[in-house]
């Protein structure tokens, strides 16, 4: 059972320090953390970091307005011991009375952290806590480098923590049926490889080496004993080492480093409240992303025509209502709540949604669309899939269409063509965003993203002219044909064209590009590199070449 937040204390317990949860951070990829842990995380008063814990995990799950407290180091940045920490985790408790403090530990709590120190503190101030496991780094960074610590063969599991001047005893690893996993600073692994080399072990087995384990920065090294030493002594922290004939698995079960972007960073030219899923699914093909609004959606200069089309629409002046953005959802849905409406307005209207994302939006209101086109997701598609009007069927000929100021006439014309009357209403603005930061322009500039994802003309123009144009080596991905020219006149190549107008149908083209590079890449002989890289390594061909002349 894990704790609830007390909604309404009692006095006792508002005199009685914070409940605290001991809680597994998982190794870095915060798709591993725990159900129990997200919730936890959403209700805490105070949230107790350690010294390496992402803080993207804290933003994305602790509510607003909890408190942050770094257990990794002290006031003037000195690394915390066990102790200290263990007295940090009562003292918050004591501060928060009647509250949850969440002690967020990396990985598991209960494998190679100060779990025991901590409880035994809290447990002489009689202060109560539960413990809530996390996946640990010890099996799960193995499993993302393609590395099973167990197979046919495989008779024991051998796992050391290696910590400062301490001397653990590696000899009953040197047994070519035993799997070896070693967690600790460079410096620290290089002195045990080197005691395993003494003890008896083959320098010709195989071993992995992985930093930053389970995140988009994961970088895995296959070496034999004899080379890991030295190695290791330069590689980032922290590291986790497999020692053992399992690691030769890796060839067939490397999964992770060979998605089809990984280590890409693509630019997201968004607002942050529409990019989500596109960078979920960006996540997925091991892609990191940074969002750039270039767009700011803002209410029309003069409400009175759509607070007059919302008020047609309850009095049954329309037959049909069009949709042909979220956009345009989120505006009349927020006139509603200014009226004091709900869904049940729309009672005998028909609806129509531009694509499957609007119609999304429309579902997540109680609303399911009546038309929703089959092929190309645009006005065009839809205005291809919508009914003409009939004197004898329809009893109104009226449409309203809640739109931005800068929509195109084609859907309208189209729609008065097929007999019916158009309301064409503006129910939003759309303003170019401010700039973003100059390191981000700069990065755009000279080709630190490897990819761009374009999702409509507006994004094309407004990220040019916000940030400039995207270095040449950038991919230059676009949802459709509309996009595609926009981006064509402002000069760009593109690289990638979605076959259907949907986020996540760009975001699939994108990953497919991804795989044939590394394709030709391997065809070639040579090693797939991220599109960034290749430009650092024309820069460095330039350089060498005016060296030479």
């Amino acid at each position: 059972m894990t704790p609830k937040r007390p909604t309404a204390p009692t006095s006792a317990a508002a005199r009685r320090p914070a409940h605290v949860a001991f809680v597994g951070a998982g190794p870095g990829d915060a798709a591993l953390l725990t159900v129990a842990a997200v919730e936890l995380l959403g209700s805490a008063d105070a949230v107790i970091t350690d010294q390496s814990t992402d803080p993207a995990i804290v933003t994305a799950t602790a509510r607003e307005g909890a408190e942050i407290v770094d257990a990794g180091h002290g006031e003037h940045g000195q690394r915390l011991t066990h102790a200290s920490r263990a007295k940090l985790v009562v003292k918050t408790a004591k501060a928060h009375k009647g509250g949850l403090v969440v002690r967020l530990m990396d990985g598991d709590p209960a494998t190679f952290n100060g779990l025991a120190e901590e409880a035994k503190a809290l447990t002489k101030a009689n202060i109560e806590f539960d413990v809530v496991p996390g996946v640990s780094a010890v099996s799960a960074v193995p499993s993302y480098a393609g590395v099973p610590l167990t197979a046919q063969g495989t008779s024991a599991l051998h796992v050391v923590h290696v910590s400062g001047e301490k001397r653990p005893d590696v000899s009953a690893a040197t047994s070519t049926d035993t799997t070896l996993v070693l967690l600790g600073q460079p410096e620290d692994l290089a002195r045990t490889i080197g005691e395993l080399l003494d003890a008896g072990a083959s320098p010709e087995t195989a071993v992995s080496i992985t930093s930053s384990g389970t995140t988009t920065k994961q970088v895995t090294a296959e070496k034999t004993l004899g080379e890991a030493a030295e190695h290791v002594a330069g590689a980032e922290s922290p590291l986790v080492v497999v020692v053992g004939k399992t690691v030769s698995l890796r060839s067939s079960m490397s999964w992770f480093e060979t998605k089809p972007l990984y280590g890409w960073n693509v630019l997201v030219p968004r607002t942050k409240d529409q990019a989500g899923p596109m960078t979920k699914a960006l996540l997925g093909h091991g892609a990191t992303s940074e969002v750039v609004p270039t767009i700011s959606v803002e209410p029309p200069r003069t409400p009175q025509a759509v607070d007059r089309a919302v008020r047609g629409l309850v009095t049954g002046r329309y037959q049909w209502i069009g949709f042909t953005s979220v956009n345009a959802v989120k505006a009349v849905r927020e006139k509603f709540e200014e009226f004091g409406l709900d869904a049940r307005a729309f009672s005998g209207l028909k609806i129509a949604a531009v694509g499957g994302v609007t119609a999304d939006a429309l579902r997540a209101w109680g609303l399911e669309p009546d038309l929703v086109p089959d092929g190309e997701m645009s006005a065009r598609g839809l205005l291809e899939a919508w009914p003409p009007y009939d004197d004898v069927l329809d009893p109104i000929d009226r449409v309203f269409l809640p739109r931005a100021d800068i929509a195109t006439d084609t859907l309208v014309a189209g729609l008065q063509e097929m007999g019916w009357q158009v309301d064409d209403v503006t129910a939003y603005r759309t303003v170019r965003a401010t700039p973003p930061p100059a390191p981000v322009r700069d990065a755009i500039k000279q080709g630190a993203f490897d990819a761009v994802v374009f999702t409509s003309s507006s994004t094309v123009r407004n990220l040019v002219g916000i940030a400039g144009k995207p270095h040449p080596t950038t991919v230059i991905a676009c949802i459709g044909p509309a996009t595609v020219k926009t981006a064509e006149e402002a000069g760009l190549h593109v690289d990638v064209m979605a076959p259907e107008a949907t986020g996540a149908s760009l975001v699939e083209a994108l990953a497919d590009h991804g795989r044939e590079l590394a394709a030709t890449a391997l065809e070639a002989g040579e090693q797939p590199q991220r599109p960034s890289a290749r430009r650092k390594k024309g820069k460095t061909a330039t350089r060498r070449r005016k060296a030479k002349g």
